[in-house]
């Protein structure tokens, strides 16, 4: 996986559907990567190394943005006072 082109169609769609299947699988064990071993070396062997690296932040950026959301924005002075 050395070559340097663009993926096909075919390949991003597969790209995708691991990476899809991965993050659903993180989803549900609350995120133990331990338990979606598997699905993640098919997401590392279906997409191109750099698209796993922004997906993986990516995922950070998105859960930390619905942790925010779920428990609204805390200053960090605010804390500790219920």
């Amino acid at each position: 996986a050395a070559r340097m082109a663009a993926p096909t169609m075919e390949e991003r769609k597969a790209c995708w559907g691991a990476r899809d299947e991965f993050w659903q699988c993180l989803d549900s064990h609350g995120d133990d990567a331990a338990k979606c071993e598997k699905l993640r070396r098919a997401f590392e062997s279906r997409c191109p190394q750099q698209w796993v690296k922004h997906f993986d932040k990516r995922r950070d950026f998105l859960k930390y943005k619905k942790k925010l959301e779920a428990e609204g924005y805390q200053p960090p002075e605010a804390t500790g006072k219920s």
